[in-house]
């Protein structure tokens, strides 16, 4: 599933192709996504795209009439190519711009999302009860301890919990804890402030690391020559099980928490 850094390298990606630019047209060839992509959709046709931005795994693009709001979901990715390129059987959105560009939205599996806002667009349903940005000033060790105090449920899933924090997906997880020295099966309320400080500092360093490298999967934007427009970050723990730890060389644990795989090294995350 694209995680934040991939999403904002999609963003970063097809955004000097679609930035100040006016839509031509919009080409819906099939609404069933997670919710079904609304007539409305078609009020982009005649705007000019002027800012992009990322809200938690949202992609904004706003223009003075709305705010198209997209979501690559589990599988979805953005390209950015001739007009006159043949759709792919996934090509379920596309937008053609001025020049004869268009944005295309390819999603195998649905999970996506295209959707059209009026008005304030941080006042929609599915953004206006988010966390904060983890690399935001909102994002410190004083919300964190706030938000984690008295919960018995464990540290993972509660920096995996969206009202939290955003964009701190199952990989960001795991190698945010490892850096942190923190079990992930330690109940939230327990870890101590001094760790809790360096799990803020370590999901910033994390995250920052990956949105510099392009985040960790080759699927999200593809530039118009077709080769991946980033690299794989090398992982401390996740998808590395038995593999021995890159600093003391203990083999790499896995359990499952929340139906998801967990990663950790067991000597170096004793810390609470």
């Amino acid at each position: 599933m694209p995680e934040l850094p991939e999403v904002e390298t999609a963003l970063r990606g097809v955004s000097p192709y679609v930035i100040g630019k006016r839509v031509r047209e919009v080409i819906v060839r099939d609404k069933r996504l997670r919710w079904p992509v609304p007539d409305t959709i078609h009020e982009l046709e005649g705007c000019r795209i002027d800012a992009g931005s990322r809200r938690a795994k949202y992609l904004l693009f706003g223009t003075a009439k709305g705010t198209l709001l997209l979501h690559l979901g589990m599988s979805g990715n953005l390209r950015v190519l001739p007009a006159e390129t043949p759709f792919k059987k996934h090509d379920h959105l596309a937008i053609t711009l001025e020049g004869g560009k268009q944005l295309r939205l390819h999603d195998p599996r649905r999970f996506g999302a295209a959707l059209w806002i009026e008005g304030d667009p941080m006042l929609h349903a599915l953004l206006k009860d988010l966390g904060p940005e983890p690399l935001g000033d909102e994002f410190t060790a004083a919300h964190l301890h706030a938000a984690c105090k008295g919960k018995t449920a464990a540290i993972k899933q509660v920096i995996m919990d969206a009202h939290v924090v955003v964009g701190v997906g199952n990989i960001y997880a795991s190698e945010s804890l490892f850096m942190a020295g923190i079990n992930p099966r330690q109940a939230a309320g327990k870890v101590s402030r001094p760790r809790l400080v360096k799990l803020v500092q370590a999901i910033r360093k994390v995250l920052a690391a990956s949105i510099k490298m392009g985040g960790t999967t080759l699927r999200d934007f593809v530039n118009e020559s077709g080769e991946p427009g980033y690299f794989k970050l090398t992982l401390r723990v996740y998808d590395r099980e038995g593999e021995p730890c890159r600093v003391c060389k203990t083999p790499i644990k896995r359990i499952v928490q929340g139906q998801r795989s967990t990663f950790f090294c067991p000597n170096c995350q004793k810390g609470s």
